[in-house]
């Protein structure tokens, strides 16, 4: 009887999974990855790639073209073509560390776009198919991956469906091997991450609201992006509160401007001292006015507490990432894809002063600022 049971059990876990990969397209929070422009939201590493009539093209040598932040369960959509016709060579990683031992590519998890193994997983005999691919042309794909189970469409026709996939979590890069597989093109590239939801709904400030003072004075949606017109009024807090999360978003700045991401803040806002929360600067650091900063003042530092160990930030006017991992008394802050900001009680002790839940908000320091993609999800610590 219990034999039965556990076998009962396991079928079900199975059929579980199955369904959560069938329709994981549904859930979680969508975002183009390439915009036709340029390849911001990209680390190019070891290569050359670049845009060229609205596509991305691998145009040399043989490295990574990734993705700036690691993701656990995702639905990744992209069209692809080879500009060979013949022995064209590339693929696909998911859920993938960095190379190492100075070699140009990860280990594990790669989607083959190689001639004749075209969209297979490799060192996985259940992710094959045969026959969906269209030869010389546009082919578009969709990978799912949930838990240990991946999943393959092509051409919107259903490919292969496996499990065993160990990893947890990783980035999703396009692998580069131009001296033997030639250049390919890309475009639609989409990602839905199914661990995180939307905090802005791109059309008005549904889920915030102006601390003590009415919002629409200096907060608004401007073409779908959270604006701050650089008025005199509130700050923008979350109507919900928060303990331990992952927070992502894109910001862009003005010339010489100034803001900040509260975390775990109380409902005044307070993020000095003290049972306070914390501010994650947000600031355009190359600004003259700004040459005398203090180490904890750049951008993606805890303000007055961590300083951020690199200044990677784009120019005023491009869009930047910003993702703020909270478990625990542990922060760690990535700026366009590079770890910037490490620390807990045990590094810098006034953390433990710090609350440990609160809300989160969006300072108004008087200059314009842009926010786009903001989503939460749990911790990645």
């Amino acid at each position: 009887m219990k034999t039965h049971l556990l076998q009962t059990f396991g079928s079900i876990c199975f059929l579980a999974a199955l369904a959560a990969v069938a329709g994981a397209e549904d859930q979680g929070f969508r975002q183009t990855l390439f915009n036709g422009e340029n390849l911001n939201g990209w680390i190019v590493t070891g290569c050359q790639a670049g845009v060229e009539d609205g596509l991305l093209v691998i145009q040399d040598g043989d490295g990574l073209v990734r993705g700036e932040h690691r993701y656990r369960d995702f639905v990744l959509e992209l069209s692809y073509r080879p500009r060979r016709e013949s022995e064209y060579d590339s693929g696909i990683y998911f859920r993938c560390d960095l190379p190492t031992d100075g070699k140009p590519w990860p280990k594990r998890y790669q989607v083959n776009l190689k001639q004749g193994d075209d969209c297979n997983l490799i060192g996985f005999p259940k992710g094959r198919s045969t026959g969906l691919i269209k030869p010389g042309e546009w082919n578009q794909i969709q990978l799912t991956v949930v838990g240990d189970r991946a999943s393959m469409k092509i051409n919107g026709q259903p490919a292969w469906e496996t499990d065993g996939i160990e990893a947890t979590e990783g980035f999703i890069a396009i692998q580069v091997e131009v001296p033997g597989g030639g250049q390919y093109e890309f475009k639609d590239i989409a990602i839905t991450e199914l661990t995180h939801r939307s905090l802005f709904n791109g059309q008005d400030l549904t889920g915030w609201e102006g601390a003590g003072g009415d919002a629409a004075q200096c907060w608004g949606v401007e073409q779908g992006l959270l604006m701050c017109n650089g008025q005199k009024g509130p700050w923008l807090r979350s109507q919900e509160q928060f303990g331990d999360f992952n927070l992502r978003l894109r910001y862009k700045l003005q010339s010489g401007g100034n803001s900040g991401v509260y975390i775990r803040v109380p409902e005044s806002g307070s993020h000095h001292g003290k049972d306070a929360g914390i501010e994650i600067q947000v600031l355009d650091d190359a600004a003259e006015k700004y040459s005398k900063l203090k180490p904890y003042q750049y951008t993606g530092s805890l303000y007055a507490i961590a300083p951020s160990t690199e200044h990677v930030g784009h120019p005023p006017g491009e869009w930047n990432s910003l993702e703020i991992d909270c478990q625990a008394d542990k922060y760690r802050v990535l700026h366009n894809g590079v770890v910037i900001v490490e620390a807990s009680e045990e590094t810098f002790p006034q953390i433990a002063e710090r609350l440990r839940s609160g809300f989160l908000g969006l300072q108004n320091h008087s200059t314009h600022v842009w926010y786009r993609d903001v989503r939460i999800g749990p911790s990645f610590q």
